[in-house]
């Protein structure tokens, strides 16, 4: 069965909102709409959505006039095993004593590595992007300095890949992985499980920190925020004060040119640099908040 998106930008955050509302109501109706912030500094949104037959382009024209948005870009796209794709073209990554794989590479999995089990199909947050990479790094380097934490936050968590890094590592740990997207928390669950890890991480669908869960597990001594530029900038006082004194904050999802901008803004709210690296384009800060 193909395929078909429907793309286009405007404007703000509302106009976007209202245009994706209005999407739901068109017929035949979308499998599926998103509307995401386009991280360049327009200020565009993008409005996207799925359907499973020919959607009707006259009155997608109507509602990108409507909502004053450029028209829309109608593709059908390609049928795909993008599973089978995903295996073949994903390898298993290093990440210093972190060994990221899918279960088609279980064989490849160092004896002297702390491995970490991330399906194809749950390609979010695999280990493949230089973000989430960054933020095991960091980790990993934390560990090495002989830090270590009681309470551990995985905030906007995708596969829970950090959340499961920490819980490898400090046994003991209290650790929370939470995320805005039920499906997320679904594959978070499903990969710990998938890796022996039941009952050794909560889960949580939960935007920012006020979740009675995380208020109620703060302050924390390690939080992770793999997530974008404007969330980490507009959560920078809630995580700070999540925080215990001498805690560590790991940022990431920052573009290299935005990671002087994050970094202001933690050490505003009082936190100061400890690490900062560079994967490709993408940015990994490490925050330490005073004792």
């Amino acid at each position: 069965m193909p395929t078909y998106t429907a793309l286009t930008t405007l404007s703000g955050k509302a106009p976007a909102e209202a245009l994706g509302e209005d999407l739901d109501r068109l017929t035949p109706e979308p499998t599926g709409i998103g509307t995401f912030e386009i991280e360049d500094g327009s200020g565009l949104w993008e409005v996207g959505a799925y359907f499973d037959e020919q959607p009707d382009e006259a009155g997608l024209a109507v509602l990108a006039a409507m909502h004053g948005a450029k028209p829309f870009v109608v593709s059908e796209l390609p049928e795909v095993d993008w599973v089978a794709k995903v295996r073949r073209e994903l390898v298993p990554v290093e990440a210093g004593r972190f060994f990221v794989y899918g279960s088609h590479d279980a064989d490849k999995v160092p004896t002297d590595s702390v491995p970490l089990l991330i399906e194809a199909s749950m390609a979010f947050g695999t280990g493949h992007h230089g973000t989430t990479q960054g933020c095991l790094r960091a980790l990993d380097k934390l560990a090495n300095d002989g830090f270590t934490a009681s309470r551990v936050l995985d905030l906007g968590c995708g596969t829970a890949v950090l959340a499961m890094g920490a819980a490898r590592i400090w046994p003991e740990a209290t650790i929370l992985a939470s995320d805005i997207d039920e499906v997320a928390v679904e594959v978070a669950e499903a990969n710990l499980a998938a890796n022996g890890l039941n009952g050794r991480v909560g889960c949580l669908e939960a935007e920012g920190l006020d979740h009675p869960g995380i208020a109620g597990a703060a302050p924390f001594d390690l939080i992770f925020a793999n997530i974008l530029k404007g969330p980490l900038i507009a959560l920078a006082p809630s995580i700070t004060e999540a925080l215990a004194p001498g805690g560590f904050v790991i940022l990431s999802g920052i573009l290299n040119e935005q990671a002087d901008e994050v970094i202001a803004v933690y050490s505003e709210a009082g936190n100061s640099l400890f690490d900062r690296s560079e994967i490709g384009e993408w940015t990994t800060t490490v925050l330490r908040k005073p004792v």
